[in-house]
């Protein structure tokens, strides 16, 4: 007998594993990013709707952004209004760990460029 004889199992053992681990990593990685752009859209979409409520006052338009936020998925962490520019920042769970994700939006009016001023 050759003193190699069942190595090609050990490879292909080994060969199987790694695409394991590959696979797993890339489905981590999509999981990862999914759960980014899921917080992302839900702070766009509940800042939008705290500017289109800003010339309502501060509560109102809070109060917009949470409902807005919740409807995503999301909840609402914080509100600042300044004027009819609104930030937020909220959280979703994550899909992956036991842990929330965080993201932070801020709409408002245009601002003017200096050759509109003038």
């Amino acid at each position: 007998m050759r003193s190699d004889s069942g190595s090609a199992t050990v490879w292909w053992t080994a060969l199987g594993a790694l695409l394991w681990f590959a696979t797993l990593a890339v489905l981590a990685t999509a999981t990862a990013r999914l759960d980014r752009d899921r917080a992302t859209a839900a702070a766009d979409l509940a800042a939008l709707a705290a500017a289109a409520r800003a010339v309502h006052g501060t509560e109102q338009a809070c109060a917009r952004a949470r409902d807005t936020a919740e409807a995503n998925g999301a909840s609402l962490r914080s509100c600042v209004l300044t004027g009819s520019t609104a930030e937020v920042v909220v959280s979703v769970p994550s899909s992956l760990i036991d842990r929330s994700v965080t993201a932070r939006a801020r709409a408002g009016p245009a601002a003017l460029s200096h050759e509109e001023v003038e």
